[in-house]
C-alpha cells in the first residue's frame, strides 16, 4: 500500500522524533514535511499509528493518505491526541480500469 505522511509537529522535539521514526520505518522524505512509502503493509502501519500516538502531544497532528483500502482512499489523522479517519470511494457507477 501506497502511505504519505504529513506532518505539522507543536515543536522542535516531537518534529525531530517524527522524523526518526519515519525513516525507521522505511519511509523517504518527498518535502519538508512529508514522508512516503510504497511498501508498507497493514501490519506494520497499525504499529505505526501506535508509534505516533506514543510520541506526539496535543499540539502535534499528523495526517496518513492511504491508497488502497479495501480499493478506496483514506485520509486518516490525529489531531489533539484522537484519531479520525475518512474514507473516499469511488462515485457509484465509476468506471474501474482492469487491472
Amino acid at each position: 500500500m501506497f502511505v504519505s505522511v504529513v506532518l505539522d509537529p507543536g515543536g522542535e522535539e516531537s518534529a525531530r522524533q517524527l522524523a526518526e521514526m519515519l525513516a525507521t520505518y522505511g519511509f523517504e522524505k518527498a518535502q519538508r514535511a512529508c514522508w512516503e512509502s510504497a511498501t508498507i503493509n497493514e501490519k506494520t502501519l497499525a504499529k505505526l499509528k501506535q508509534d505516533i500516538d506514543r510520541i506526539t502531544d496535543y499540539y502535534d497532528s499528523v495526517r496518513l493518505y492511504q491508497f488502497p483500502v479495501e480499493g478506496s482512499f483514506a485520509v486518516t489523522y490525529l489531531m489533539k491526541k484522537t484519531w479520525k479517519r475518512i474514507v473516499i470511494k469511488p462515485p457509484a457507477g465509476a468506471h474501474r480500469p482492469a487491472r
